[in-house]
C-alpha cells in the first residue's frame, strides 16, 4: 500500500480529540457486539423461541423513536458530555446484569427488561458519535474520518462474533459481563478526556434561549423538518430506513436462528457467520478510508443494490462456507452504503442542527425492529428462505424506486451530493 494512502487513512488521528473518541467508540462497539450475541444465544437456549429472539433484538432499538430528542440534547449540552453520560449509563446497566448472573438470579424476563432500558439509550449512540465526529473534523476529512470510525464497529463485530458466544459457553454469562462493564467504564472515561468542541454561533445563541417546553418542542420540530428538507438528505434517510427494514434483519437479529436451524451449527458457527459479515464491512470501511474523490450519492445507489443482490443469493445457500463468502461480499456493500448515507447527511446539515439530523437518522433504525418482528412471524409460516427472498427482492425494487425518484439529485456528477 502506498505512502499517500496510509497518510490519508491516518490523517484523522492528527486531531487530539479524535485520538480519544476513536478508542472510546471502539470499546463501546466491542461491548455492544459481545452483549448482543451473548444475550441472543442466552434467550434462544433458555426459551427455544425464534419469536422471543426477534423480540429481544427489537427491544435494543426501542429508543430510535426518541433519538431526535437525544440529538437535540446533544446540540444543547454538547455531544461529548451526552456521550459520556450515556456510556456511564451502559456501565450501570451491564453491572446490573453481571450481578444478577453471578448471583444466579438472571432470567429471560429480567434480560428483556434490562435490554429495553438499554435500548432507550443505546439507539442514539451511533448518531451522537457521528455528530461529535462532524464537530471535531474538518469537512474535507469527513469521508476518511467516518470510514476509519466505522472500523470500530466492524472490528467489534469480528471480535464479538469470534469471542462472544464462545465465551458464554466457556466461562458463563456472568464473567463475560465483568468484561463488558469494564469496557463501558473505560469508554466513558476516555470520552471525558476529550476537550469540548467549540460551539457554533447558532448553538451559542440557542443555549442562551429559555428552556421552556415550547422552545424544546420547537427545536425538536425544527430538526425533524430540516432533516427532511433537502433531496439528498431525504434520499439518504429513505435508504437507511429501507435497509433497516429489509436488509439488516437477515444478517443481524436472525443470525442465531440461521446458525442453529439452517446450518445446524453451534455458538462457534454463529461466530463465524457473524464475523464473515463483519470482515466484509471492515474491508469496505478500509477501502473508503483509503479512497479519494468518491462520488458519494452514486456510491449509495450502487452499493445498496449490490447488497440486496447478494442477500438474494445468501438466503438460498445451504453450504456454510459459501454462505460465509457471500456474507463477506454483502458486508463490503453494506459498509459502503451506510458510510455514503452518513456522509450525505453530515455534509448537508448545519452545525447547530447536526445532532438532531443524526437523531432523525437513528430514528429510522426503527425499521429494524419492525422488520425483525415481521420476519419472526413469517419464518414460522413460510420458512426462512421464502422470507429472506421476499425481504431482499422488496428492498431491491424499493431502492430502484428511490434512485429513480431522486435521480436528478443523486446521479449527475455535478450534483451537490456527488461533490468530491
Amino acid at each position: 500500500m502506498s505512502g499517500p494512502a496510509w497518510t490519508s487513512a491516518l490523517a484523522p488521528f492528527r486531531i487530539r480529540n479524535y485520538r480519544f473518541q476513536w478508542p472510546s467508540d471502539l470499546l463501546t462497539s466491542w461491548a455492544f457486539e459481545v452483549e448482543t450475541l451473548v444475550l441472543g444465544w442466552y434467550i434462544l437456549v433458555e426459551t427455544g423461541s425464534v419469536l422471543l429472539l426477534t423480540v429481544l433484538a427489537s427491544l435494543q432499538y426501542v429508543g430510535t423513536l426518541v433519538a431526535p430528542v437525544f440529538g437535540m440534547i446533544g446540540d444543547r449540552i454538547g455531544h461529548r458530555d451526552l456521550l459520556a453520560a450515556m456510556r456511564f449509563a451502559y456501565t450501570a446497566l451491564s453491572a446490573t446484569t453481571m450481578t444478577l448472573a453471578l448471583s444466579g438470579h438472571l432470567a429471560p424476563f429480567n434480560v428483556m427488561i434490562i435490554v429495553a432500558i438499554m435500548g432507550l439509550i443505546r439507539s442514539s449512540d451511533f448518531g451522537v458519535r457521528g455528530a461529535l465526529l462532524a464537530d471535531i473534523m474538518p469537512s474535507e476529512q469527513l469521508v476518511g474520518a467516518i470510514s476509519v470510525s466505522r472500523t470500530t464497529q466492524d472490528s467489534a463485530r469480528i471480535a464479538g462474533a469470534l469471542t462472544g458466544a464462545g465465551l458464554f459457553a466457556a466461562i458463563g454469562i456472568g464473567f463475560v459481563y465483568v468484561a463488558i462493564a469494564c469496557f463501558y467504564l473505560a469508554a466513558a472515561v476516555l470520552m471525558l478526556c476529550m476537550t469540548r468542541p467549540a460551539k457554533s454561533h447558532g448553538a451559542v445563541d440557542r443555549a442562551a434561549d429559555d428552556a421552556s417546553g415550547s422552545t424544546l418542542l420547537r427545536d425538536l420540530k425544527e430538526g425533524i423538518v430540516y432533516a427532511w428538507s433537502g433531496p439528498g438528505m431525504r434520499a439518504a434517510l429513505c435508504v437507511a430506513f429501507l435497509a433497516n427494514l429489509t436488509a439488516f434483519p437477515l444478517t443481524n437479529g436472525l443470525l442465531p436462528y440461521v446458525a442453529r436451524d439452517i446450518f445446524q451449527t453451534d455458538q462457534t458457527g454463529l461466530g463465524y457467520l457473524s464475523a464473515s459479515f463483519a470482515v466484509g464491512s471492515l474491508i469496505g470501511s478500509i477501502i473508503l478510508s483509503l479512497a479519494g474523490g468518491v462520488r458519494v450519492a452514486r456510491l449509495l445507489i450502487g452499493a445498496t443494490l449490490a447488497w440486496y443482490a447478494l442477500l438474494l443469493v445468501f438466503v438460498e445457500i445451504k453450504a456454510m462456507p459459501v454462505a460465509m463468502a457471500c456474507l463477506v461480499l454483502a458486508g463490503i456493500a453494506q459498509s459502503m452504503s451506510m458510510i455514503a448515507a452518513a456522509v450525505m447527511l453530515m455534509r448537508g446539515a448545519s452545525a447547530h442542527l447536526r445532532g438532531r439530523v443524526m437523531g432523525v437518522r437513528m430514528m429510522v433504525i426503527y425499521g429494524l425492529p419492525l422488520g425483525l418482528l415481521a420476519a419472526g412471524s413469517l419464518i414460522d409460516r413460510i420458512g426462512f428462505s421464502a422470507t429472506g427472498t421476499l425481504y431482499a427482492a422488496a428492498g431491491f425494487i424499493a431502492m430502484m424506486a428511490i434512485a429513480l425518484r431522486w435521480r436528478a439529485d443523486l446521479w449527475p456528477v455535478h450534483a451537490p451530493a456527488n461533490a468530491r
